[in-house]
């Protein structure tokens, strides 16, 4: 059987979004490393060899996987100016068929964040997974508490939905998340005249 080998990269004003790849380890478990008292609140617990090199390793090989196989697009967030890594964001779980959707997932690095790099990488990824790979349907999700990450998503043109109960467990416990979604022919709150 012949696989087919993807090449992603988008390229937006001040970024390049690329899949990792095993030079970033370093960069990524610093990153990761400087900003964990930031971004646990958020995520769930981090496995004891989280930082590792060889879960890096794992996940730089799932990457190439997920993307081979069209079932996900993890992308790094590289400053072009000075090559620094600022975070990821994935398009995870794409269905297709009738759903033709995907999850939308990100972080980014403490001394990054309120600069405006992720709603640039949000709005891009969308676009690409509208119009390159003919979805339908991005969503999202967030604590409820995580009024930063649900203003960037309303930011980008989602659209609150509902709640969905014992979504993640975050901090050791299972919690409820509200849940976004962005359209590709959104007509929501839109009449003939408007």
């Amino acid at each position: 059987m012949l696989r087919v080998r993807r090449r992603v990269r988008i390229e937006t004003e001040r970024l390049t979004l690329r899949p990792p790849v095993h030079a970033d380890w370093r960069a990524w478990s610093d990153l990761r490393r400087e900003s964990q008292e930031f971004l646990t609140p958020w995520e769930p617990a981090w496995a004891s060899d989280h930082l590792g090199r060889k879960a890096f390793t794992n996940r730089v090989y799932w990457a190439q996987r997920s993307v081979g196989g069209g079932t996900a697009l993890p992308l790094f967030l590289i400053r072009r100016e000075d090559d620094a890594l600022l975070g990821a964001i994935t398009l995870d779980n794409i269905r297709r068929g009738p759903a033709q959707a995907g999850t939308l997932g990100y972080w980014i690095g403490e001394r990054y964040s309120r600069r405006g790099y992720m709603r640039e990488a949000i709005t891009a990824v969308v676009h690409h997974a509208f119009h390159r790979l003919d979805l339908s349907r991005i969503e999202a999700a967030c604590l409820p508490e995580n009024a930063p990450s649900r203003a960037l998503l309303e930011s980008c043109g989602f659209k609150y939905e509902g709640v969905a109960q014992s979504y993640l467990q975050i901090g050791g416990r299972w919690r409820t998340h509200v849940l976004y979604a962005a359209l590709r022919m959104d007509r929501r709150g839109k009449t003939d005249v408007g």
